[in-house]
């Protein structure tokens, strides 16, 4: 995981303070965020992959040149306060492109930390933010989401190869139970079981699935990541 410090953003152009209109159309086209449902216990199909549920914020990122906008899923703008991240992307080799993924701060042991998210300037951690991107839904004036998933994962591996701050995420055993003994010794939140040949669908989905672990704590530092107060993000 990444230790050293992104860049500032300087040589990146905030969507934000553009004229409207000025991303190509295909970039500024909204998409609502595939999400999966919830199941309650571990499980294993055929034709299936198992990844790291990330604890962290579901960001759409959007690319055109040296312009990014980072989204999250309520349509808030991101971009500013992650300005490191919306700087990584920005030196990626495609032209344009919209990345799906979660920010997200890792601790030494490789945890996904949500808490360390909610600081004012998440920049500023000593380990700072990586997108950890799960999808790749347009690149340079071709949209995938009507590709199969296997398809775009080796899409999104190429376009974000060699990025310290953008990290495709991490992929687990293909057996589902093996996957989810994975999830237990290394203290994940969970994860999300997904069908390879899915193709990305706005909202809700029975193609991709959770389980997450039962009233999950990092025992060590004594912090609860369940969270009482609602994510506004």
């Amino acid at each position: 995981m990444a230790t050293a410090k992104p860049a500032d953003g300087a040589g990146c152009r905030i969507a934000g303070d553009d004229p409207p209109g000025t991303m190509s159309a295909p970039v500024l086209a909204s998409y609502t965020p595939m999400a999966p449902t919830h199941v309650r216990e571990p499980f294993h199909r055929e034709g299936w992959v198992y990844e790291e549920k990330v604890d962290g914020w579901r960001i759409v990122a959007y690319k055109d040149g040296a312009r990014v906008r980072l989204v999250s899923r309520n349509g808030l703008d991101h971009t500013r306060r992650f300005a490191g991240i919306a700087a990584a992307i920005a030196t990626l080799s495609a032209r344009s492109l919209v990345l799906d993924g979660e920010v997200a701060i890792y601790d030494e042991k490789l945890r996904s930390r949500f808490d360390w998210l909610r600081e004012p300037d998440a920049d500023a951690v000593a380990t700072p933010p990586v997108l950890m991107a799960f999808d790749l839904l347009y690149q340079d004036g071709r949209e995938f989401i009507g590709r199969p998933l296997r398809e775009r994962r080796v899409r999104l591996e190429r376009v974000v190869a060699g990025s310290e701050f953008v990290l495709p995420v991490r992929r687990l055993a293909r057996n589902g139970f093996e996957a989810w003994s994975e999830v237990i010794a290394r203290d994940y939140e969970g994860l999300v079981a997904k069908e390879e040949t899915s193709l990305y669908e706005a909202g809700p989905t029975r193609r991709w699935l959770k389980v997450k672990q039962k009233g999950w704590t990092v025992e060590e530092d004594r912090w609860q990541r369940r969270f009482s107060t609602t994510r506004n993000i």
